[in-house]
């Protein structure tokens, strides 16, 4: 992503087409969710678990939707293998041993559901006993690049070192690809001393596919890209404790069509974010400035599901730390208290002028918008122009068509974005 360039071609005739886009902008969003999602699964009844996966899977291995299967403790895929499961499979994952899924550097894992035939990974407690937490998550590791100074690291989540290594130079690699897969109950926190998360890629390559993938009631973040360059689109968090997507390390990728939803009482105690993006590992150093994660996230929705009862717990929808570089486009940021808050590495104006530009946006926020830690005789507030707001803080239910929906949640906002304010 070029900042600079962005600016040059949307913002001059951004002023002209904001009208006309307004009204595309605000309907039929969340289609995509139609058939194959779930937000309440805690009530699913899912068959019991006929087959455990072997510890290491160090040969191609084909899962069957005519069986559910179990994984319990950590499973590694290893030795280049490749692990396909078949549209439709029900993977449950134990809660007394946590599961975890780990496909190491140069193996690969092949979910592709459908719409009609999802794939699910999920808790194995009986229906309306699940929770947040009850096993690990799916950890991918892969070869792309990282930006460190070696190029390289270890997988969170203290597994079998020789199996933890991510990182390299094969930017184009298929490390994965994964289409209609719901994971649930994930990002348990007992078992080791770093979390693991819903999903984890580490190092992606730019090869891979992934969309249309649902995170629901992860304990710790839903989505952790580390690393690695890749386009997605059609993801969804819901309801996590802590951040929707967080992304370091030096990815480079746009996320279009992402929603996240939170809730203001569901939250870790350090605060969470609907994205938090880090420019790099400060522990690991860098290998270049221009080497930091550098995001573009469009047609989206960052929604926290507050009113005017809780909305004190929340925090800003996005988090920048470490010279991280983010574009919003076409986006709605709803029920936080800012948009954006930037750490002590964005030291003036225009350090966050560069790093951060959001367009053809809806904001509705009860904080002052945007978060710094230097004094300037600008406002930040302006690296927010050109975008529509409320005046005052709305509550969830009184701005949006149906956000609380157990089909599906529609953020369509009741009144026509044209009767709301522009941030000039």
């Amino acid at each position: 992503m070029k900042l600079s360039y962005y600016f040059f071609t949307i913002c001059t005739s951004l002023i002209l087409t904001m009208s006309t886009q307004a009204q595309e902008f605000n309907q039929n969003e969340n289609k995509w969710l139609k058939g194959w999602s779930n937000f309440d699964p805690n009530k699913t009844i899912y068959p019991e678990a006929e087959e455990t996966l072997p510890t290491i899977i160090a040969d191609d291995t084909f899962l069957r939707n005519d069986i559910v299967y179990l994984i319990s403790g950590d499973v590694y895929v290893t030795s280049g293998a490749t692990l396909t499961v078949q549209q439709g499979t029900v993977i449950r994952c134990d809660h007394k041993n946590p599961a975890n899924l780990i496909v190491t550097k140069g193996s690969k894992l092949i979910a592709a559901g459908s719409e009609a035939y999802p794939i699910v990974f999920t808790s194995n407690k009986a229906a309306r006993s699940r929770a947040s937490g009850d096993w690990g998550g799916i950890t991918i590791a892969g070869s792309g690049n990282v930006n460190s100074v070696s190029g390289n690291g270890v997988i969170k989540g203290d597994f079998n070192p020789q199996f933890a290594l991510y990182g390299g130079d094969k930017n184009d690699e298929q490390t994965t690809i994964l289409k209609y897969v719901r994971i649930e109950f994930a990002g348990n926190k007992t078992k080791r001393t770093n979390h693991t998360n819903g999903l984890s890629l580490y190092g992606i390559g730019s090869s891979s596919i992934i969309d249309h993938i649902m995170i629901s009631y992860s304990a710790q973040d839903s989505y952790n890209f580390t690393g690695g360059n890749l386009d997605m689109k059609f993801l969804l968090s819901y309801k996590a404790e802590d951040d929707d997507y967080e992304i370091s390390e030096g990815f480079k990728g746009i996320l279009n069509k992402v929603i996240a939803i939170r809730h203001p009482y569901i939250t870790s105690p350090k605060g969470s974010y609907a994205v938090e993006i880090n420019g790099y590992n400060k522990d690991l150093g860098y290998i270049q400035p221009d080497a930091v994660s550098d995001v573009t996230i469009t047609n989206s929705s960052l929604i926290n599901l507050s009113d005017q009862s809780n909305y004190m717990h929340t925090t800003a929808a996005v988090a920048a730390s470490n010279a991280a570089l983010i574009y919003l486009h076409n986006s709605k940021i709803s029920g936080f208290s800012d948009v954006v808050k930037f750490d002590k590495s964005y030291a003036s104006y225009a350090a966050i002028e560069k790093a951060f530009m959001m367009d053809n946006s809806f904001f509705n926020i009860h904080g002052d918008g945007v978060r710094v830690a230097f004094t300037s005789e600008k406002s930040p507030l302006d690296i927010l122009k050109y975008n529509r707001f409320t005046q005052n803080f709305v509550a969830v239910a009184n701005l949006f068509s149906d956000p609380n929906s157990k089909t599906i949640p529609k953020f369509d906002l009741k009144k026509s974005m044209n009767t709301y304010m522009v941030m000039q």
